[in-house]
């Protein structure tokens, strides 16, 4: 892109939009500039969306008039552009792909049990066996890229897509108590203390807008300790 000239990046609210804090983490990490568009849930967001996404979701970019909806989508078009998306190492790029698009396709029982909901604190009152498989998965995966890339980042020295896709899972950690020892909890605080996530974290405790059914997620979850949200 030319001097001036920006992307525009479409997201949902940030306390809850874990899908739309990937690319937007992403290029804020990497200094790619961009104008960010924020519309939040309501029950009509799939017509307003629809406005500029043709899938009705964030995160959408566009590129003066060139639309990329997803998240995935929308980081390796980043990476067509920009070298340093992925990590430069081949085996470390393919083991980053393979983590970023693991994180993508699967861990629903992550998602449903542990939505995001970055301004509150939950005790969870129960964790399922698909649950704690999803934690040992994420933990298995942490522990390896850490220590055969030699971190501090999941593929090496850097930031890259593969910590973007992961990102949202250190909120959630932070929710809900989870994946807080050792390695894996090393590389949580990592993540939470990037200034990017302290911008989106920050950001995210000011909105007032509400989400009922994600709200109603987080308490069926369990107890909630904590609401550092603004009123």
């Amino acid at each position: 892109m030319g001097d001036g000239e920006m992307y525009e990046l479409y997201i949902g609210n940030k306390n809850y939009s874990s899908w739309s804090l990937r690319p937007w983490v992403l290029m804020k990490e990497l200094d790619i500039p961009f104008k960010e568009t924020l519309v939040p849930f309501t029950s009509a967001r799939r017509e307003e969306y629809l406005k500029f996404s043709p899938s009705g979701k964030v995160p959408t970019l566009d590129d003066h008039g060139t639309i990329v909806w997803d998240s995935l989508a929308i980081t390796e078009y980043l990476a067509e552009r920009y070298g340093r998306v992925w990590p430069l190492d081949p085996e470390a790029r393919a083991f980053a792909r393979s983590a970023a698009a693991e994180m993508h396709s699967g861990f629903s029982a992550l998602r449903n049990a542990c939505t995001m909901n970055c301004g509150v604190r939950v005790e969870l009152k129960e964790k399922s066996p698909a649950l704690l498989d999803d934690i040992a998965r994420i933990t298995a995966l942490w522990e390896e890229g850490i220590r055969r890339f030699g971190g501090p980042f999941l593929a090496g020295k850097r930031f890259t897509a593969a910590d973007a896709f992961y990102c949202p899972v250190a909120f959630r950690a932070q929710t809900y108590s989870i994946l807080s020892e050792g390695i894996v909890g090393e590389y949580v605080q990592r993540l939470l203390s990037l200034p990017a996530m302290q911008d989106w974290y920050k950001a995210a405790l000011a909105e007032t807008w509400r989400w009922p059914s994600s709200d109603d997620d987080a308490k069926n979850a369990g107890k909630i300790t904590a609401d550092y949200r603004a009123a």
